[in-house]
């Protein structure tokens, strides 16, 4: 008897089971068998159970050996998963290559603009260095170096930038002017009360000591100038002077033994015939003159 809309292999396989089970009840009834032989396959007989039970067999002899294999193949998948990389990895190192290979072009580029700029720097600083040596040259100019200590000739005294000799000869106006001029020097010139007083100082007191200096008023009367051309402004005459008594035209220097009279007030005007002594003045400093008009 077949279950209702069987197979026939799965016929075929009940009617084997039938036969087998056939087969194994005339094997334990053998009639050499004795009565109290025991069967030759011990086997405990299987109970019946309800239904078709070689179909029931078949069923879950099946589905257990389709547990097997899909045991096996999720095995074997498994063991294969774990020996390759996983796909997820793969695009995880190949961004963090491309992130890597980006940061070294990025700080390349940053090396590169960075030469860029300390050549730039470097190009700036010897531009620098060249401005600072002109400004330091322009400076630092020869008028602005301080001047040699000044020496004077021997006899000759040093006041400021001038070195003066206080003759011991007497020659006339004229005479005492061309003395003086071919030794580089001219009649003195005073400007100042200081000049004034330190050759006041130099000159020796005696009963009427006289000495020309560098001024006359020849050329016009009344007009003193000094041999330089410039003309007198101010002056040390003596009270009364000049007076132009007998056609007085060049100026001197008295120094007597009254010691009320004093420096500041000690020019007088004489004829420039007289013969004085005299006193000559040569400049020192940087671009003095010595070449004096008559």
């Amino acid at each position: 008897m077949t279950a209702p809309g069987s197979s026939p292999v799965f016929e075929g396989m009940y009617s084997q089971l039938i036969e087998d089970e056939g087969t194994y009840d005339e094997l334990n009834r053998r009639p050499d068998a004795g009565h109290g032989a025991q069967p030759i396959c011990p086997v405990r007989p299987t109970p019946r159970l309800s239904g078709p039970v070689p179909y029931r067999l078949a069923t879950v002899c099946l589905a257990t050996m389709c547990a097997i294999l899909l045991i096996s193949i999720i095995a074997v998948t498994a063991q294969r998963n774990k020996s390759k990389p996983q796909g997820g990895g793969e695009a995880t190192s190949e961004s963090q290559v491309q992130t890597q290979n980006a940061n070294v072009s990025t700080l390349m580029a940053t090396i590169d603009r960075l030469q860029q700029e300390r050549k730039q720097l470097q190009k700036e600083k010897e531009e620098l260095l060249a401005k600072l040596a002109t400004k330091a040259s322009e400076v630092i100019k020869p008028t602005e170096v301080a001047p040699a200590r000044i020496v004077c000739p021997m006899d000759w005294h040093l006041f400021n930038n001038s070195c003066y000799f206080i003759s011991r000869v007497s020659r006339d106006w004229p005479e005492s002017q061309s003395f003086c001029q071919s030794k580089g020097a001219h009649l003195a010139i005073i400007h100042t009360a200081e000049e004034q007083k330190f050759l006041w100082d130099l000159l020796p007191r005696g009963h009427w000591n006289a000495y020309w200096f560098g001024i006359t008023d020849e050329h016009t009367e009344d007009r003193w100038k000094w041999v330089d051309g410039t003309p007198l402004v101010g002056g040390f005459w003596e009270v009364g002077e000049p007076n132009n008594h007998i056609d007085e035209d060049c100026g001197y220097i008295v120094k007597t033994r009254v010691l009320e009279r004093v420096a500041i007030r000690s020019w007088y005007d004489a004829p420039c015939t007289m013969s004085w002594p005299y006193i000559c003045e040569k400049e020192m400093g940087a671009g003095a003159s010595t070449a004096i008009p008559h």
